[in-house]
Parts: C-alpha cells; structure tokens; sequence
C-alpha cells in the first residue's frame, strides 16, 4: 500500500524519553485500556478520573513541621510548576488540566522532618497538584500521608537543587473505597540525593507513578515501596528512573504481598541510562510474596541503555508463594504455622518500611501490616 502525505504515520516510540508529553487534556484520546501504558488497568474503575471537569479547588491539608518546611498556595503560572515533568497520559493531563492552584511546599536549611496530611478530600472526583521544592544544600524527610475518602487524580512535582538531600515518603492509608491516580514527577539536580520511598495499605484503587529525571552530575535516587493487597484490591505502580548525566547512582525495590480473591498488584520498571550518563551505576528491582489462591502479582522490569561506559546496570523480578523452608524451620522451634507465615510477611515488607528512617512511622507501619495479615481493622 502507498501512504500519502494525508495518511497517518505510526511511529514506534524507540525509547522511554520520547513519549508524548501534554498538559493538556485534550491532547490524549479517551483511555480503552488497549494502551501501553494502561493496559494492566481496570480503566473503568477510575472513570470519571479521566473526564474533564472535576473539581479542582483547594482542600484541607495540615502541616506538622518544625520550621524548615513551609507550604502555600500558588498559581497556575508559578515558575515552579511544570519543572520537573509533565504527563504522559490522560488522568495525569486532566489533573493538570483541572487544578485552579498548586501547593507549595518548601524545604530550607536542615528542616529535620515534617508531616503534611490529608483526611478530607471526600468521594467526589477531584484533581490536585502539589509541588515539593528543596533548596540547595537542604536536608529533610517530609512524609505525605494520605487517609480517609478519596476520588483523586493528581501530579507531585520534586524539585531538588543542587546538594539537597531529602527523603520523600508517601503513605496510602485510604478507606476501602478510595481510588487514586497519581504521578510524582522528579528532578534531581547536581550531586543532590532523593530517598522516595511509597508504602499502600489501604484503598479500592492506587495508582502511583514516579518518574524520576536524574538531571545533574552525581544526582541520586534510592527509590522504595512496600504494598499490600487485599481481596478485590487494585495497586499499580510505574517507576521511571532517567539517567541523564555522569556519575550517578540509582537504587530501586519494590516489595508487595498480597491475600484474597482477586488482588492484583503490577508493578512495571523503566531505568533508561541516556547518552551522557558515563559512569551510570542502577539496579532495580521486584519482589512479590503471594499469600492466597486468586491473587495475582504483575511485574514487568526495563532496563535501557545507550552507551557501553557505565559502572553497572541490572534488573531482576520475583513473584512467589512462602519459602517452605523458612516456615519449616520456624515450626521447628515451637512457633505454630500462622504465627511462622506473619512473621515471613512482616520481614519481607519491613525491610522496605525500615528505610524511611522515622522510628515513629516506622511503628505504626508495622502495626498496620500486622493488621493486614490478622485480616483485622488499621
């Protein structure tokens, strides 16, 4: 067949940095599912997430900081927005698309830790828009937790200057029938690091991916999450780690359990180690535990690269039911087989919790995994 200069042209995306990237909703088709990059997700369930004219007004956040981290609400236009990334799919662009302002949260000096909450955005659809931005040289752990209803779409954009250090975690505490859309854009400047890590306990429906643009000489990313699905239970996470500059480092490991009739957990992993990136040194990595018959774990890692003089690159993926062996020796030493499986589940997802470096959070995570698997009331 001749194809006329009329006829459209289908042209293969050779590499992960060059998909189509819009602000505006418009620009994306409506979503069928048949896309790659929805083509795990059960579309449906998030459907008036992906339509135009949500609401996109302020809402109630609480800060719990000691002074080094500050928020404010600012406009569309700030110089902020939109420098770390820009969507790359429909329920992101809606979100940019329908945000009438954008919470700032600054980061200065050595700021230690602070909490910033939400516990009341209610069930009605709605679109958000938050960006994370950390002065150079500054250090701090800001933890993002998110409970109660929700019906959300939303972008975080990370800013990092050059040598800030700052560890970003976000915890999904949902109720049951919560659903959210949402995608961490960041950029990490010269010789800064970025520990983010992303712990799901909770909600019908979490989608959540990062993507993490390297931008600056020796930038780091150590990348982190830990989830657990219950019956009828979505989470899906993206991660998408750009090497775009020499010397850098990039560490990622996602770990996930899952129990009950028709949880679903997928997790796919995107490292492109670009042109410039001489002396690249990645990992990534998967691990799923699945704990029931009906459950099932989707795990797709990627690794990219485009030059020969790098330190090191790898990636591995693993999904499987209880090590017979540990349980065996467990029993062995007196400890009856329930007790032997939840001491397993809880060793294989506190090595992520582990990371955040909050003793108190750290706590109350174990506590909540604890009541996932007793099947029991966070």
């Amino acid at each position: 067949m001749t194809i006329t200069e009329t006829e459209p042209r289908f042209v293969p995306v050779q590499t992960r940095s060059e998909r189509f990237k819009s602000t505006d909703v418009a620009d994306f088709d409506a979503v069928t599912g048949r896309e790659a990059t929805w083509r795990y997700t059960p579309v449906a369930q998030i459907a008036a997430l992906l339509e135009p004219g949500i609401d996109g007004s302020r809402y109630d956040v609480q800060l719990a900081s000691a002074g080094g981290v500050t928020t404010a609400w600012v406009a569309r236009d700030h110089a902020l927005v939109g420098t770390a990334g820009q969507p790359e799919e429909r329920a992101s662009a809606n979100a940019w698309s329908s945000f009438d302002e954008a919470l700032l949260v600054t980061v200065a000096g050595d700021a230690g830790e602070a909490t910033l909450t939400r516990s009341a955005l209610g069930a009605a659809p709605r679109a958000a828009h938050t960006v994370i931005h950390a002065l150079a040289g500054s250090s701090a752990t800001l933890i993002l937790r998110n409970a109660g209803e929700a019906t959300i779409t939303e972008n975080v954009e990370v800013v990092l200057e050059q040598g800030a250090q700052l560890t970003l975690v976000s915890v999904q505490e949902w109720a049951d029938d919560a659903r959210q859309v949402s995608t961490h854009f960041a950029s990490v400047g010269r010789d800064a690091h970025l520990k983010h890590v992303l712990v799901t306990l909770g909600g019908a429906f979490v989608r959540l991916n990062p993507s993490v643009h390297l931008a600056g000489p020796g930038a780091e990313i150590e990348a982190y999450g830990a989830y657990f699905a219950d019956a009828g239970q979505y989470i899906e996470h993206q991660v998408y780690v750009f090497h775009d500059e020499q010397h850098q480092r990039s560490r990622v490991t996602y770990k996930g359990a899952l129990q009950g009739a028709s949880a679903h957990t997928v997790w796919i992993g995107d490292v492109l180690i670009g042109q410039n990136a001489v002396g690249t040194d990645s990992y990534e990595q998967n691990r799923n535990l699945v704990l029931t018959e009906g459950a099932r774990a989707d795990s797709v890692p990627n690794l990219e690269i485009e030059l020969g003089d790098i330190l090191g690159a790898g990636h591995a993926s693993a999904t499987g039911r209880f090590d017979d062996e540990q349980l065996f020796y467990l029993q062995s030493r007196g400890i009856t087989e329930d007790e032997a499986r939840r001491l397993v589940v809880r060793g294989f997802l506190v090595e992520i919790v582990q990371q955040i470096g909050s003793p108190e959070l750290e706590e109350h995570l174990q506590q909540a995994i604890e009541a996932e698997l007793a099947g029991g009331e966070r």
